[in-house]
């Protein structure tokens, strides 16, 4: 998630995107995202099982924020908040 385009990046994990990505932009839970106003979801990956799921966020959360940026204008360029393709 990103607060805009090359701005704040939270990186996570959850077993439920959908309703996850709704607390953040609701700023529903205290911490990181409420804070620096993280709202928009730029990138996401999905795995079959959560060890998957944390060893792919461990990883990615170990790169420069180089990396990071690359790997979000990979798949989304222009930074559009992705979470109405998540909810179809």
């Amino acid at each position: 998630m990103a607060s805009k385009r090359n701005g704040k990046i939270y990186i996570g994990v959850t077993s439920d995107l959908i309703k996850r990505v709704y607390e953040h932009k609701n700023d529903l839970t205290e911490g990181f995202t409420k804070k620096y106003q993280v709202h928009n979801l730029v990138y996401y990956d999905k795995t079959q099982d959560i060890q998957s799921a944390i060893k792919r966020e461990k990883q990615i959360k170990r790169w420069n924020r180089k990396w990071k940026l690359e790997l979000i204008e990979d798949k989304n360029p222009e930074w559009y908040d992705l979470y109405d393709e998540i909810l179809k």
